[in-house]
Formats: C-alpha cells, sequence, structure tokens
C-alpha cells in the first residue's frame, strides 16, 4: 500500500512539473484562462467544494459590475485607506459575485471591485483583472442576493440606514414578510419596525397590530441615524 502511494505521489509530482512547465509558455491572458480552469477541476474534486471561498478566479474587470442596491459607503479617506492596504498587502479578500453567465454582479466588494478598477497602479499591477468568488448558484432570486449584501454588510457592523430602510421596503414589496426578512438580514422585530418607520410608508404597517399601550418613542437628536452599528 506504501509503495501504490509513493508511486501515485511521484507521478503526481511529474505531472504537475509537466503542467507548470506548460504553463510557462502561455502569453498572459491565455495563462489566466487555464489557470481558472485548473482551479475549477481541482475545486470541483475538493472537499471544500461547498464552500465559495474554496475557488478564487481572475476575471477581466469588464466582466465585473457594481449591483444597485448596496447600502454601505466608504468616505474618501477610507476609500484612499483601501487603495494602499491593497497596494500595500494586495488582494486578500476577493470580490463576491453571482455569476450572470455573461457578466459578474457584485454581492460583497463593492469597494475592492472600485479600486481595482479606478486605482492606475492596481489596475496595472493586477494586468486589468479582479480576483472573484461565486456565490451559491440557488442566489438566482435579486431578494436573496440583497439579503446575501446586508449580511456582510452587517458582519462588519457598518451600513447606511436610510438605504437599509430602502431595502427592508423593497423586499416587503417582493413579497418577503417581516419574519423572512428578520431570519434572511439577521434583524429583530424592532429593526424591521424602525426601518419600515423611517420610510414614511404608512402602507408598509399593513401587517403590525398595535395594543393601545403602544407609543412612538420621540427620537433624540443625537441618535445615530446615519449607521446601524453591530457590536
Amino acid at each position: 500500500m506504501i509503495k501504490i502511494m509513493e508511486n501515485k505521489t511521484t507521478q503526481l509530482e511529474v505531472n504537475l512539473f509537466n503542467l507548470i512547465k506548460e504553463l510557462k509558455t502561455l502569453e498572459l491572458n491565455e495563462k489566466v484562462h487555464w489557470l481558472n480552469i485548473i482551479r475549477t477541476e481541482l475545486h470541483n474534486n475538493s472537499p471544500f467544494k461547498n464552500e465559495p471561498v474554496d475557488l478564487v478566479l481572475w476575471v477581466n474587470n469588464t466582466s465585473v459590475q457594481a449591483n444597485d442596491y448596496n447600502p454601505n459607503s466608504v468616505a474618501p479617506p477610507e476609500m484612499e485607506l483601501l487603495k494602499l492596504s491593497i497596494l500595500e498587502d494586495g488582494y486578500t479578500q476577493p470580490i463576491v459575485t453571482y455569476d450572470e453567465k455573461i457578466n459578474r454582479t457584485v454581492v460583497d466588494g463593492f469597494h475592492r471591485n472600485r479600486v481595482g478598477k479606478e486605482s492606475t497602479e492596481v489596475k496595472q499591477r493586477v494586468h486589468g483583472f479582479l480576483p472573484v468568488v461565486t456565490i451559491n448558484e440557488n442566489r438566482t432570486d435579486k431578494s436573496d442576493r440583497i439579503a446575501s449584501t446586508i449580511r456582510h454588510n452587517r458582519a462588519r457592523g457598518k451600513h447606511k440606514v436610510d438605504a437599509m430602510s430602502e431595502i427592508v421596503i423593497d423586499l416587503k414589496k417582493r413579497g418577503w414578510n417581516d419574519e423572512k426578512i428578520a431570519k434572511k438580514l439577521g434583524m429583530d422585530a424592532d429593526e424591521i419596525l424602525r426601518l419600515a418607520q423611517i420610510s414614511g410608508l404608512a402602507e408598509m404597517f399593513v401587517d403590525y397590530e398595535f395594543s393601545q399601550a403602544w407609543e412612538v418613542d420621540s427620537i433624540d437628536e443625537n441618535d445615530n441615524l446615519n449607521e446601524i452599528n453591530e457590536n
């Protein structure tokens, strides 16, 4: 048994050597193409194939498009810090995307995507490519992808309340009830209620039954209505 394993290991080493030798002869675009194919085949045979991070692909940055609902924002100084981080440390996190077959839509990594496209230094260093992972293929409905984006943002403890309010309203209009929104976004009922209140749309409260003791708390001017920070 040990001898058989040694023979297999030796053969794998020979195959790997020959594969690397072939890759070295390819020009950039062709090399990236075949590296992606090789990574995909390895991923398909990996014990971690159900984890998106097991397969990081490099794709042309023109094929990655921003989503139209991201509730997070980064101030200019933080964008510069992100740019510096990528320049000094490299891309340590891939951009999470949904594969639309022709293009990819960003689910998480909106600003990493921007830096890779807008920073000449970064763009040149990565040859106009971006590192991406693909979110589970069953996220075919836009509502599911919106929920995934929010979960990523909330896990980092930062997103804009006004944008979150609009998203909650949008999910309600798409047929999601409060229970489903709470489950998918990791919120509680009070958070959903407050976000719905911010919208000022009376029709969003049709599912609520308020007791006679229910009162609307006044909003202190020092309340932070620009961000929700989960500690």
